[in-house]
C-alpha cells in the first residue's frame, strides 16, 4: 500500500487488514509506516518512493496487489503501474486526476500479456460516481445531462496530494461536453449552491465549484445519449471556496501560471479551521433524460455523518481490491467506471453513518407547460426543438440583417447581436429547475437569453429586461406575441416595447425560425432567420 499511512491510505490499510489481507504499509516516511503497521494485524512497514524504480522492491516482496494511495496523480506518469506489470503484480490506485485515469488504457496490451488487472480511479470518482450513474440510467433511452457534486466536512482534513490536486486546476481551462459539443470553461468557476436532502436527516446546503475529474470524459463516452457532464466540489465553508475562486482569476488571466506551488499553504490554513464546522459530508448525482418518451429526473443523494465521509473514497478501493482477489476483474488496464455496481457499496455504507436516497420525478418541458394541449398539434421538428430537459444542442445556418442607423448599431453592440451576413449557427440549451437558458452562437458571436414560465405565458429575459409572450400554436407552427415587458422589474408601456413577432415552423425535418426585432422611432435593430436540427 503506497501512502498506506496517509489520510485515505491509513483508512484503506485498516479496512484491508480487517478483511484478512497481509498489508505492507509503504511510503517515504518510515516511522509513520511503522506506527500504523504496529496497530494492524499481519502488517509490515516498508520505505518506498513512488517516484523511484519499484521493481526491486516488488521482486523482493512479491505482493499480490499494489494499491497506490499516495499521489498526487495530476501530471504523474505510469511508472508505478508499469513496474507492477513488469513484476506480475495487480495494480489499483485512488486517482481522480482526469488525464491520468483516462489515459491508463495505454497500458492495456502489456497488462493483458502479463495477466494482471491495472485499475485506475478507485475513489469516489469515477468508481462510486460511475456505479451511481449506471444505476440511475437504467431504462433511460437517452440521458441528456449528468451533474455530480461532492462537499466534504470541514473536519475531514485533506492530505497534501488532495491539496495539490485541487490547486492544479483552479483557474485553469477545463474541457466539458455541453450543448452537444466540447466547450472550455474554467476550473473552480461555475459556482452553484448544492442542496442535499434525505428524509429524516438535516438537509445540507453548500457552495460548490467546477472541478476537473475523469467523469467529464468517461460519462459522455459510456452513457447512452452522450450526456452533458458537470462535476462540482466544495468545502464546508463558502468563504474557503470563494477564497480559491478569487485566487483563480490571476491564473485565468495568465498573471500566475498555477496555484500548485501554494499547496503547502493550503493545508495549514485548512487545519486552523478544522475544529469548526460539522462532521457531515455529502454527495449527489442528478441525471436527466427520456424514458418511454417522457422526460425524467433521477437524483441519488448521500449524506455521511459522524465523520464517516472520508471513508467513502476508501470504500471504492476496498470493493475493487476484493474484486481483484476473487478474480472478478479480468486482466487489462482501464478506469474503474463499470467495474463495480452500486450494490457492492451498500454493505460497507450500512456499517457507517452513511445515508442514501433516490428520487425519481417526471418533468414537463417548458413549452409544453406554457402552450398546453395545442403543443401536440405542432410539427414534429418544432416539438423536438422544445422537448428539452437538462442539456441539448442544435446546429444549422442563419442569415442576419442589422439595422443601418447609429442607434441600431449601438443597441446591437450592447445586446451582443451577431454581425450581418450568413453564419453557421449553434444553439446551446440548458434547462435547470424548469427554466431554460439559450445561447445562440453565430460563428463565434454569441448572445444568451433565459426563458421561464410566469402564469400562462412565456417570459424571456435579456439582462435587466423581461418580455412576456403568448404562444399561439397549431399544425403550421407557433408565433411569439408580446403581451408585456419590464426593465429592472418595473413594468413598461407596451407601445414602447421592441416590435418582435417571432415565428417557428417546419420544412421537412428542419426547424425554421424568423425573428425580427425593431424599436419605436429607430426601426429595425436586427432580423435573423434560418434553420436548425437537434444534434
Amino acid at each position: 500500500m503506497l501512502g498506506g499511512y496517509g489520510g485515505f491510505g491509513a483508512r484503506l490499510s485498516r479496512r484491508l487488514a480487517a478483511d484478512g489481507w497481509a498489508v505492507l504499509v509503504a511510503g517515504r516516511n518510515g516511522p509513520a509506516a511503522e506506527r500504523l503497521a504496529a496497530d494492524l494485524p499481519n502488517a509490515r512497514a516498508l520505505v518506498a518512493d513512488r517516484n523511484a524504480d519499484l521493481r526491486p522492491l516488488l521482486e523482493a516482496h512479491s505482493p499480490f496487489l499494489l494499491v497506490d494511495a499516495a499521489g498526487p496523480f495530476q501530471g504523474s506518469g505510469y511508472q508505478v503501474a508499469e513496474a507492477c506489470i513488469a513484476c506480475g503484480v495487480h495494480y489499483l490506485d485512488l486517482a481522480d486526476a482526469r488525464d491520468f485515469v483516462c489515459g491508463i488504457g495505454r497500458l492495456d496490451d502489456a497488462a493483458r500479456a502479463a495477466g494482471v488487472a491495472v485499475i485506475s480511479g478507485g475513489s469516489s470518482v469515477p468508481a462510486l460516481s460511475g456505479a451511481v450513474i449506471a444505476e440511475l440510467s437504467r431504462d433511460i433511452e437517452a440521458v441528456c445531462s449528468v451533474e455530480t457534486s461532492i462537499s466534504a466536512s470541514n473536519r475531514a482534513t485533506a492530505g497534501a496530494s488532495v491539496a495539490a490536486a485541487i490547486l492544479s486546476y483552479v483557474g485553469k481551462p477545463v474541457r466539458l461536453w455541453r450543448g452537444r459539443r466540447s466547450r472550455q470553461e474554467t476550473g473552480w468557476h461555475r459556482l452553484h449552491v448544492a442542496r442535499y436532502h434525505i428524509a429524516g436527516r438535516a438537509p445540507i446546503r453548500r457552495l460548490v465549484a467546477l472541478a476537473d475529474v475523469p467523469d467529464h470524459d468517461i460519462v459522455p463516452a459510456t452513457i447512452p445519449g452522450r450526456p452533458a457532464t458537470v462535476f462540482r466540489a466544495g468545502p464546508e465553508f463558502a468563504f474557503q471556496l470563494l477564497t480559491l475562486w478569487l485566487l483563480s482569476w490571476p491564473v485565468k488571466w495568465g498573471w500566475v501560471r498555477s496555484l500548485s506551488p501554494f499547496a503547502g499553504w493550503l493545508l495549514p490554513l485548512q487545519k486552523l479551521s478544522a475544529r469548526f464546522g460539522t462532521d457531515r459530508s455529502a454527495m449527489a448525482v442528478e441525471l436527466k433524460g427520456f424514458s418511454g418518451g417522457e422526460a425524467s429526473v433521477r437524483r441519488w443523494t448521500l449524506i455521511a455523518e459522524n465523520g464517516d465521509g472520508p471513508e467513502i473514497p476508501t470504500i471504492a478501493a476496498h470493493v475493487l481490491a476484493n474484486a481483484v482477489a476473487v478474480g472478478r476483474l479480468v486482466p487489462g488496464a482501464r478506469h474503474t467506471a463499470g467495474e463495480v455496481v452500486l450494490d457492492d457499496f451498500s454493505p460497507h455504507f450500512n456499517k457507517l453513518a452513511i445515508f442514501r436516497a433516490v428520487e425519481n420525478q417526471t418533468y414537463e418541458p417548458l413549452y409544453r407547460r406554457v402552450i398546453g394541449p395545442a403543443y401536440a398539434t405542432l410539427p414534429q421538428p418544432v416539438r423536438a426543438m422544445h422537448d428539452l430537459i437538462g442539456d441539448a444542442g442544435a446546429a444549422g445556418r442563419a442569415r442576419v440583417r442589422r439595422g443601418t442607423s447609429l442607434p441600431a448599431g449601438i443597441v446591437c453592440a450592447v445586446m451582443r447581436f451577431p454581425p450581418e451576413g450568413e453564419h453557421d449557427l449553434h444553439v446551446f440549451f440548458e434547462e435547470r429547475d424548469g427554466a431554460e437558458r439559450w445561447t445562440r452562437d453565430f460563428a463565434g458571436h454569441a448572445f444568451t437569453s433565459e426563458l421561464s414560465q410566469k402564469g400562462d405565458r412565456l417570459t424571456e429575459r435579456f439582462g435587466p429586461m423581461r418580455f412576456s409572450f403568448d404562444l399561439p400554436s397549431d399544425a403550421t407552427g407557433l408565433t411569439m406575441v408580446m403581451r408585456g415587458w419590464s426593465v429592472l422589474g418595473i413594468p413598461m408601456p407596451l407601445w414602447l416595447a421592441p416590435r418582435s413577432e417571432a415565428r417557428e415552423w417546419a420544412e421537412g425535418e428542419d426547424f425554421c425560425f424568423d425573428v425580427p426585432i425593431a424599436l419605436p422611432g429607430i426601426g429595425t435593430i436586427v432580423h435573423y432567420s434560418g434553420r436548425l436540427r437537434r444534434i
